[in-house]
């Protein structure tokens, strides 16, 4: 299953070229992720998900430009592969006509109280299970 997410294009997010600013891009998968893993469980009155996470890795590829500010873009997300304590997913950035970019990301599973990678635990692989799309 893939989970949708709308972000909000600002025109401030614009940069000197009149695209959206790379890093932007990151944001924009950032705010996707933060909404499927805490929003939608504390919505269903739900233990929040992933907050004592990191992200060890992202790469962007950059597909093509977004040359306007004050629009949507759909970011659609999915799991690819679990670990013992990470996991990397997917996501895409993209309205009805085109692909903007893919962004890939590592997440690692973190104790606080030690600030090192944990585990994770089977409530937490059940819910990214349930978002896993394995690279074909």
């Amino acid at each position: 299953m893939k989970y949708h997410h709308k972000a909000f294009v600002r025109w401030d997010d614009l940069d000197a070229m009149g695209h959206v600013n790379n890093a932007k891009y990151l944001t924009f998968a950032q705010e996707a992720r933060f909404e499927w893993s805490f929003v939608q469980n504390a919505e269903g009155n739900n233990r929040p998900g992933f907050l004592q996470m990191v992200v060890a890795k992202a790469e962007v590829d950059f597909l093509a430009p977004i040359f306007d500010g004050g629009i949507f873009v759909d970011v659609e997300l999915w799991v690819e592969s679990v670990g013992n304590s990470s996991f990397s997913m997917v996501y895409e950035i993209k309205d009805e006509k085109k692909t903007y970019a893919r962004v890939k990301t590592i997440q690692v599973a973190v104790d606080e109280t030690v600030a090192k990678s944990r585990p994770l635990n089977d409530e937490e692989r059940a819910f990214l299970q349930q978002y896993l799309e394995e690279k074909k």
